[in-house]
């Protein structure tokens, strides 16, 4: 019987699944000296990108660079405060183009909103918002010149997606950043330039490990994530090997959760 298919039929030819590769390609992480950032520049690294760790500790980032030459990748400490707009003017100008930007810098200052004043709107909204918008502006000029197709990656959050007790000014930044995509990815898309963001849920890194230390917060935090346990940097390093790589190709103007569904109820 098989035989007489065969006859009757051309051979067929598989799909093959889009590279996800990174090799050849130049990506610059924002905050990659610790949690986050350092498990997002270890992936690129290991798809084969040469990276760039940029962050305001020299110490933490050449570590982070040694780390990852030691293990076979190609990386660069910067060191470099992106809240500085001449300094990030600077840097670019003098760097070679990158083909993936991930913003990953960024900060978070929980409180009522009745508590709020105009210094605490100012640091979470200028690092999270303001550096994002104008870190991605330097670099896409750099790709555009360079006729780079590049994938451009902003750390969101879940946060970005719904409201939360306490989280007035990380919220409206997150928020902000997920429209800032959106209006990147349209500006771009002629360009072949692709703009996405990563929204994870509570991920257990040094700056969050003290929320945790509330029992209360955390029991509250595990009712809300449906998978039942805190995210760790690692759940998030498929997603930035995902939208950095030609996997994604047709993927932009979009958010990909990683939230343990708790955006989903």
């Amino acid at each position: 019987m098989l035989a007489v298919l065969s006859r009757l039929k051309p051979e067929m030819t598989l799909p093959k699944t889009p590279s996800f590769r990174l090799e050849g390609r130049r990506a610059i992480v924002t905050g990659a000296g610790r949690g986050i950032g350092v498990a997002l520049a270890s992936a690129l690294a290991e798809a084969g990108a040469a990276v760039t760790l940029v962050a305001r500790s020299r110490y933490e980032i050449d570590t982070i660079a040694r780390a990852i030459e030691a293990d076979g990748g190609q990386a660069e400490a910067v060191m470099l405060d992106i809240s500085d707009l001449e300094a990030v003017t600077g840097f670019f100008a003098n760097s070679a183009a990158f083909d993936i930007l991930v913003n990953n810098a960024g900060t978070n200052r929980p409180m009522p909103m009745l508590n709020v004043c105009e210094p605490d709107y100012d640091t979470v909204l200028d690092l999270n918002l303001k550096s994002t918008f104008f870190v991605t502006q330097a670099c896409v000029k750099q790709m555009i010149e360079a006729g780079i197709k590049g994938s451009l990656i902003h750390v969101s959050s879940q946060m970005g997606h719904v409201g939360g007790p306490d989280r007035s000014l990380y919220c409206a930044s997150k928020w902000a950043v997920e429209g800032m995509s959106k209006a990147f990815a349209l500006d771009l898309a002629s360009l072949g330039i692709r703009s996405n963001t990563i929204a994870p849920t509570f991920i257990e890194t040094p700056m969050t490990q003290p929320f945790f230390e509330n029992a209360e917060f955390k029991a509250r935090v595990l009712a809300k994530i449906q998978l039942g346990r805190i995210g760790t940097p690692e759940d998030l390093m498929g997603a930035v090997i995902f939208l950095a790589s030609d996997a994604s190709a047709l993927v932009t103007g979009t958010s990909l959760v990683v939230d343990g569904g708790w955006t989903a109820e």
